[in-house]
């Protein structure tokens, strides 16, 4: 893409390409609840309004089908969350935003190296924004984080905002203190090398935990036919999910919740202006209820990976 300006968060990133954008306070932006809190967060920072669409409950990312029920005159933008590393359908959410002259800005801090069917991220939307926080598959050693995308004003804008209003020294605006720091960046110029490679490494253990999980009563995670899921996360669903972690941390194998508690329910959601009522999201809720993260990250071993399946198995032949 054309530009890509680096800064200290995935969450300053959505913040100041709203800013960018012109989002005003009341504005309305529709994202997914079952998603980690900053996607919202950097929404209401900007002193939008978050307008949460249910998930698809095959993929987990947010249902197009269901954004078009969810614009008013307020909408102003929507914001694709590519959750545990798959894309969302873009091409369906595009269609929607220019039928109804909407801003796009795709949250990729999970999906850094996939793609869909026949198209790639940036190629449908105004911008693309991402973390690089050490967990991520792109991570450096603390945080960090960076919009990409092809459009000039964006990049100059965001580019001021970063950096107290200024892009000639010690002339200045307004802004933010947002920049990447030189360190972050020349470990992330190293890593970025080998991202192809590790995500190759991701699919592979995906593969292997889906041919030994097949038969069991988990929901296992769905790929679309064409894309190119990064693996971030190998999420399992199953409704005695709390048992499940429980036997799996006994047996050494560190899983974890992504994210167990949907936005919506979570203590900070926002009330009064920002937020009229709960929004109708079951199928995000369930996914929050019932999702469990096993180990993934491209040095896991075959063995490591085979044990994890034998404790899965063996729980759900006991607990089915």
């Amino acid at each position: 893409m054309k530009h890509a300006v680096g800064l200290n968060s995935g969450t300053d990133a959505l913040w100041l390409v709203f800013l960018a954008l012109g989002i005003k306070p009341g504005d309305e932006i529709i994202t997914t609840a079952n998603t980690f809190f900053a996607t919202a967060e950097a929404i209401w920072i900007a002193r939008a309004k978050a307008v949460f669409v249910d998930c698809d409950p095959k993929t987990s990312n947010i249902d197009p089908a269901r954004i078009e029920a969810a614009i008013t005159p307020r909408t102003r933008a929507i914001v694709p969350v590519h959750l545990y590393g798959l894309c969302v359908d873009m091409k369906a959410v595009s269609e929607i935003a220019r039928k109804h002259k909407l801003f796009v800005v795709e949250d990729d801090a999970q999906a850094i190296d996939g793609h869909g069917a026949d198209w790639k991220q940036g190629q449908l939307s105004d911008a693309v924004c991402t973390s690089f926080i050490i967990q991520k598959n792109l991570g450096t050693f603390g945080d960090g984080g960076a919009v990409v995308t092809n459009r000039d004003d964006i990049d100059a804008t965001v580019r001021r905002l970063r950096n107290h209003g200024s892009t000639v020294r010690s002339v200045h605006s307004m802004g933010y203190n947002s920049r990447l720091d030189d360190l972050h960046a020349a470990i992330l110029g190293v890593k970025l090398r080998h991202i192809t490679r590790w995500t190759d490494r991701r699919r592979e253990i995906a593969r292997r935990y889906s041919r030994g999980l097949e038969g069991t009563s988990f929901k296992l995670p769905y790929e679309p036919p064409g894309y190119r899921h990064v693996f971030h996360l190998y999420v399992i669903e199953t409704p005695r999910r709390d048992a499940l972690e429980k036997h799996l941390l006994e047996q050494g194998v560190d899983v974890k919740l992504h994210y167990p508690i949907a936005i919506h329910q979570q203590e900070g959601y926002p009330w009064g202006q920002l937020a009229d009522a709960r929004p109708n999201v079951p199928n995000c809720e369930r996914n929050a209820a019932q999702c469990l993260s096993l180990p993934m990250f491209p040095e896991l071993t075959d063995a490591e990976v085979d044990y994890t399946i034998e404790k899965c198995v063996e729980w759900d032949r006991k607990n089915r």
